[in-house]
This record gives C-alpha cells, structure tokens and sequence, in this order.
C-alpha cells in the first residue's frame, strides 16, 4: 500500500517480541554523604539490585556515630542512574559531582610538573608546547596524590 503507515518484516515477529526502550550507558564519578543515621544501611546494595548500577568505590570514609563519605563511579542505563540518584536523594543522602570536590588552583600552580608523573589515570598531563599543566576532572579518581606531592598546594580536595 502507498502512503501506508505499517511497517512489513521479512520475517514475522513473534507474539512475545517487545521493543524495548534503548537508553544510554553512563558513567560518572560522584561523592556521597551520608548522614550517620544511615551509615548501617545497604544504600549501594539497593543501587545494584534495584536500579541496576554497577559501582567501583574510589574512597570510603565511614565513621560509626559520624558522616559517611564514598567517592563512587556509578555506570549503567542513563535511565537506572538517574532514578538511582533520585533515590540516594530521597533517602537523605547528598550527592555531588565529583568534579566539584577537586580542583586546580590556578593561582598557586606554577606548572612545575610535579603532579604529572605520579597521576595514575593521566588526569593532569603536561601540553607539549607551553609547558603547562591541564587538569581533567573526568579522569581523576580522587587518589589525591597530586595534593600531597604538589609544593604549592595548587590542588584542593573540598569533600
């Protein structure tokens, strides 16, 4: 049929065949807070099986009766980590970037290079030409490394 809005398979489909909703896979670093009403709690158990997050713990700071703090990278179905973070959210716990937490101070660098060769995911990586540093937040891990190696104290961790 002309103008037909139907589309003809070569071969028939299935009675069970569902077209799914396709949904990008991310991955991103984040820091999490939790309260210390909370620090008991499966929270990233409930991420994997509920949301179908996969996690890789960067940093883990949890002290009974204090604030705990996990530095994760979360990756799965856009979709999943977004209603996962929602639910981080819901529960109470404070969630950010972990971009925000470390930064070049480009006021204190001098661009001596001291940083470059102790990051291990080639997150500070010296330009050829200028002889300057440059920083990339989406590969730092949070090792923090290159704050105890830098004599200038031109990188910062804000957690």
């Amino acid at each position: 049929m002309v103008g037909s809005k139907f589309w003809i398979a070569k071969k028939p489909l299935l009675p069970t065949t569902q077209f799914l909703e396709v949904s990008e896979v991310i991955s991103r670093r984040v820091v999490l807070h939790f309260p210390h009403r909370l620090i008991d709690q499966p929270i990233v158990c409930r991420l994997v099986k509920e949301y179908n997050l996969e996690f890789n713990i960067l940093k883990a700071h949890v002290t009974p009766e204090e604030e705990g703090l996990l530095v994760l990278e979360l990756s799965g179905q856009d979709k999943n980590y977004e209603q996962g973070i929602h639910y981080l959210r819901e529960v109470g716990v404070s969630v950010q970037p972990l971009s925000q937490d470390i930064i070049r101070n480009e006021r204190r660098c001098i661009d001596c290079g001291v940083c470059v060769p102790i990051c291990p995911t080639g997150a500070l990586i010296t330009e050829p030409l200028t002889r300057k540093i440059h920083f990339y937040d989406n590969k730092c891990i949070a090792c923090e490394l290159c704050v105890d190696a830098c004599p200038f104290r031109a990188m910062e961790v804000h957690f």
